[in-house]
């Protein structure tokens, strides 16, 4: 593969980005952890938020969870904040408030695996250590024509070692900026753009049409479908919100009172009454459905239905509607009560 020919597209053709006129390491890393599941388009918003209100790790390592859940709404893939969080804080206690400063020194972070540690050491230490994300992968797979999967054991190897060899050692940074970049806007995985394409005669999967095919991804875990039922529980100018301490997708974010089914059947009265005794609750008339949607995860298809019940007395948990914003929720619940609430 010819680098230079790469290094000048990206010279001529990238986006300007404010995580690339700097060498700081924190910003490097609080736009690649951003940046992780999430496209550019998405992201920026968030990392010009992040930036404003933690402008250093001393001051995001000084905020409270809620406040960095809060501040991530809507990014999904939780656990990022709250490694994002964890990390920040041992950075301060554990390493006077600087990143480490070698690949295999910021492996050791919660949350920075192979390909973000990659990033900072190269993009701010100049670490000619390379850079492989779903970009990279797309790029290598077609230049070289590779078939073996990318999410197997053997094809992350085989690529990690791919992507060293061809890595501009004089120029880490750059490469790596450039690789990932040309497969975000040029190399692309549904319309590349073969034609004007300065790797196109390095290219054997042009050459054999095999570029719809590359790269090869075996297929995904089984999605698992589960049926919620939310409570909209009201009185007067306000709601129950309840936090979810329990492990998972949505762990120390705020939901509406919740009522998982095995099936998509509505609840019995047996349960409501049950659920509305838990409450402690009273109300006149009995919950009406207001709302229906599905949520998709990666793994997983959330079929919802948000039901309303009107308490006739003040609720535990109870939250002002003037308050909502201060609690993190998930994406779907805030899009809810945005249409209904706010």
């Amino acid at each position: 593969m010819d680098t230079n020919k790469l290094i000048e597209w990206y010279q001529n053709h990238h986006r300007k980005l404010p995580w690339r006129d700097t060498k700081e390491p924190y910003k490097i890393w609080l736009s690649e952890i951003i940046l992780q599941q999430t496209q550019v388009v998405q992201g920026l918003p968030y990392y010009q938020a992040f930036i404003k209100q933690f402008p250093t790790v001393n001051k995001l390592a000084a905020a409270t969870e809620q406040q960095v859940l809060n501040l991530w709404q809507g990014l999904g893939y939780y656990t990022r904040a709250r490694n994002l969080h964890y990390t920040a804080r041992d950075i301060v206690t554990n390493y006077q408030g600087l990143f480490p400063k070698t690949y295999k020194s910021l492996l050791k972070l919660k949350g920075v695996g192979p390909y973000t540690a990659a990033a900072i050491a190269s993009f701010c230490y100049n670490e000619p250590v390379a850079v492989v994300d779903g970009n990279v992968y797309r790029v290598l797979s077609r230049i070289f024509g590779i078939d073996t999967p990318i999410n197997t054991t053997e094809g992350q190897k085989y690529f990690k070692q791919l992507a060293q060899d061809q890595l501009d050692r004089q120029q880490p940074a750059v490469y790596n900026q450039a690789i990932m970049e040309f497969g975000a806007l040029h190399c692309t995985p549904a319309v590349p753009k073969c034609e004007s394409c300065p790797l196109l005669s390095d290219c054997i999967a042009y050459q054999t049409g095999q570029v719809g095919n590359l790269p090869v991804k075996l297929s995904k875990t089984k999605v698992k479908h589960r049926y919620l039922n939310f409570y909209l529980v009201k009185y007067k100018n306000g709601i129950i919100l309840q936090k979810r301490e329990s492990k998972g997708i949505w762990q120390n974010l705020y939901q509406l009172p919740l009522i998982e089914q095995t099936n998509k059947d509505f609840p019995t009265h047996k349960v409501l009454t049950a659920m509305t005794g838990h409450l402690d609750i009273l109300f006149d008339n009995p919950p009406k459905l207001i709302a229906q949607t599905k949520h998709k995860l990666t793994h997983q298809h959330l079929h919802i239905n948000f039901w309303q019940i009107d308490s006739s007395h003040k609720p535990k948990n109870y939250v002002p509607v003037s308050k909502l914003k201060n609690y993190p929720v998930p994406a779907v619940i805030a899009k809810f009560l945005e249409n209904n609430i706010l």
